[in-house]
């Protein structure tokens, strides 16, 4: 058993959240104050990246000093300016010799659909964002990145649900341990892996008075297979993204840290119905931040478990606003 059931279980990780609960959007930042191997997996296909190039095997730069997720949009971006700025006072970065760049990788997702879409996340909420980061466990649900998160958008923000952020950590045996945080704000359904049950998403227009079932979802995959759901993508919500970070104490390289978190991404397929759509920009960071040696065939084995039970966690734990249910009051 970890500690927390939190990335922050995995050492050298430090999270903070930052949000505006009035517009309903914010930012997370995990910092990496020692520099961690970093890798990407990117396979939506309506991503909002930045510094995501760098992370390739092939690049000169080895070490990442924070990772930020962002809601926003392509707006959320300017975040990591905050970021960037805290890490330079701390003298932390990437050493060119007059100056020191801190690397900060960043992802956003689409939150805008939501709250007031004319304040999103900038420079000052992600300075802010560092100024609460702690080894503690971070808050889920609406917080940080997961503010604004909704999913099941099939029928636009009319039919979704409130979503979150989320996190988890798992001790798979010899020290090594593996930690996730992500912002599920998917376009699909979210369903429990283990009895592959809806836990939240589209829902089907039925009396408030209806009590909670499973009967209470449309199915998107269902829908999308009907000459409704042939009809209905031209209206449907464009408003999404999964993303997250997968990290451990293991030793990696770039390119096993990139192999990681592909592997990690898997979680999304586990939990999400239908995964990588063209709607959605899902992105997942890996970082390594110690030296244990552990197989690479092992860790990616359990990653995508781990990623999976953070995107569950950031469900369970939301709370019903701007007009959406969440799975607590549903």
């Amino acid at each position: 058993m970890t500690q927390n059931n939190s990335i922050t279980d995995v050492e050298n990780l430090l999270i903070g959240h930052a949000q505006d609960d009035t517009a309903l959007t914010g930012c997370t930042v995990i910092l990496c104050k020692k520099g961690a191997i970093g890798g990407v997996s990117q396979r939506g296909g309506a991503p909002g990246t930045r510094e995501t190039d760098l992370l390739r095997p092939d690049r000169l730069v080895q070490k990442v000093h924070a990772i930020l997720l962002s809601g926003g949009s392509a707006f959320g971006l300017d975040a990591a300016g905050g970021v960037m700025r805290f890490l330079e006072e701390k003298k932390i970065g990437y050493k060119t010799g007059p100056a020191i760049v801190p690397i900060v990788p960043a992802a956003i997702l689409y939150d805008l659909g939501i709250g007031d879409p004319s304040i999103r996340p900038d420079a000052e909420m992600g300075y802010q964002a560092c100024l609460n980061a702690s080894k503690n466990k971070p808050a889920e649900g609406n917080f940080g990145a997961g503010t604004g998160a909704s999913v099941g958008k099939i029928f636009g923000m009319q039919g979704a649900m409130k979503s979150g952020i989320g996190t988890s950590s798992r001790d798979i045996g010899g020290g090594v341990i593996i930690g996730a945080i992500v912002a599920v704000n998917a376009f699909g359904d979210i369903l429990d892996y283990k009895d592959r049950c809806i836990i939240a998403g589209a829902r089907k227009i039925l009396p408030p008075s209806t009590k909670y079932s499973s009967d209470r979802f449309a199915n998107t995959l269902d829908v999308l297979g009907s000459m409704v759901g042939r009809g209905i993508m031209t209206f449907a919500s464009k408003q999404n993204t999964i993303i997250g970070a997968i990290a451990t104490n293991a030793k990696l390289d770039k390119a096993a840290a990139n192999r990681f978190a592909e592997c990690a991404s898997d979680g999304i397929t586990l939990t999400t119905q239908p995964a990588f759509s063209m709607f959605d920009g899902d992105t997942v960071f890996g970082l390594s931040t110690g030296r244990k040696k552990i197989d690479i065939n092992i860790l990616c084995a359990f990653a995508p478990l781990v990623f999976a039970d953070a995107i569950l966690n950031a469900v369970l734990n939301a709370e019903s606003v701007g007009g959406l249910p969440a799975v607590k009051n549903f």
